[in-house]
C-alpha cells in the first residue's frame, strides 16, 4: 500500500479528528534533520511491517503513521489493537551505520526514554518505563500500561537499519480499554490529549535522544541514555520473576540496567544475574 494522507471523511467523533499530516511534515521534516519523510495512512495491518518491507530504499528518517492498525504486534507478535483515532501509532527507519550493531539493543530503551520526554513536555504527564519496551502512566493509585514499543531489524545489511514502532493509547476511555489494566494519556489527567503537538513532540526528542547517542558512537553511558532510563524505569527496585523458555525463570530485585541494556537481578544467593529482552518470555512482579 502506498502511503497517503489520512483523510477519512467519516470520522464523526469531534473528540478524535485526524492528523494534519501537511503540518506534522512542515513542523518536523527539514534540511539537516533526522526525519526525511512522514507519511499518514487511514489504516493498515502494522506500521512496523509496511517500513519494513521498504527499508532497503528508503533514507533514514521515514516516518509512517496510521489512524488505525488492524494486525498490530507487540514483542513476541502479541497484539495490539484500538480504536481509530484513539492514539499515536507510528514506526521510524533509522540506520546507525557508525554505531557497532552490539549497541543497537540500546534503540528500543533509547526510544522509551525519548516517548517519556515527548509526553512529560507535551501533556503534563509522567510515564514510566517498565523494562524492556512498556509505557506506564498512574491512574487513580494504579500503574497501568498506556503504550509499547517494539523494534526489529530491516533489510539487507548493506541498505537495512532497524524499524521501531510505538503504540500509544491517547484518548482512550475507560469502556474502551483492551483488558482492565491497560490505561490512556486521557485517563492518566493529561493537559493535552491533541495528536499533533503530541506527535510532534515525541518525535522531536526522539530526533535529539538519538542524535546524542550516535554521536557518543553508541555508548549509552557517554551519551547520558543509561542514567535517564535508570531514573525513569518502574521496573528497578521492585522483586520481579523473569520467565524464560522451557518453563524456567529467574526471580530476585531489579538493581540495574546494564551497560548492553539487560535488566540485573540480584537473586537471594547473593548473585547478580543480568537478562536480556531476548531471554525472557514474561517479566512479572514477584509474589
Amino acid at each position: 500500500m502506498t502511503p497517503r494522507d489520512a483523510q477519512d471523511n467519516r470520522w464523526s467523533d469531534l473528540d478524535r479528528p485526524p492528523l494534519n499530516a501537511t503540518s506534522l511534515r512542515r513542523a518536523l521534516v527539514r534540511e539537516g534533520g533526522l526525519w526525511t519523510s512522514l507519511d499518514v495512512v487511514a489504516a493498515t495491518g502494522s506500521t512496523n511491517t509496511d517500513l519494513a518491507a521498504r527499508a532497503d530504499g528508503l533514507p533514514e528518517g521515514a516516518v509512517l503513521v496510521a489512524e488505525e492498525q488492524n494486525a498490530a504486534r507487540g514483542r513476541l507478535d502479541r497484539k495490539w489493537s484500538a480504536p481509530a483515532r484513539s492514539g499515536l501509532f507510528f514506526s521510524v527507519l533509522l540506520k546507525p551505520a557508525e554505531v557497532p550493531v552490539e549497541r543497537w539493543g540500546w534503540l528500543p530503551l533509547l526510544t522509551g526514554v525519548a516517548v517519556a520526554t515527548g509526553l512529560s513536555r507535551a501533556a503534563g504527564v509522567e510515564t514510566a518505563l517498565k523494562w524492556p519496551n512498556d509505557l506506564l502512566v498512574t491512574v487513580g493509585d494504579e500503574e497501568r500500561k498506556a503504550g509499547g514499543i517494539l523494534a526489529e531489524r530491516a533489510g539487507t545489511a548493506a541498505g537495512g537499519g532497524v524499524v521501531i514502532g510505538v503504540g500509544l493509547n491517547v484518548t482512550l476511555g475507560a469502556d474502551e480499554l483492551p483488558v482492565p489494566t491497560a490505561g490512556s494519556l486521557a485517563l492518566a489527567g493529561a493537559a493535552s490529549t491533541d495528536r499533533d503537538p503530541l506527535l510532534r513532540a515525541v518525535l522531536r526528542s526522539l530526533e535529539q535522544w538519538y542524535g546524542d547517542w550516535r554521536a557518543a558512537g553508541g555508548d549509552p553511558a557517554a551519551a547520558r541514555l543509561q542514567e535517564a532510563y535508570a531514573a525513569g524505569c518502574a521496573t528497578l527496585g521492585r522483586r520481579v520473576r523473569a520467565e524464560l523458555p522451557g518453563d524456567r525463570s529467574i526471580v530476585g530485585e531489579a538493581v540495574a540496567v546494564d551497560g548492553d541494556g539487560r535488566l540485573v537481578l540480584a537473586t537471594e544467593d547473593g548473585v547478580r544475574r543480568p537478562v536480556g529482552a531476548g531471554d525472557i518470555v514474561h517479566l512479572r512482579p514477584a509474589g
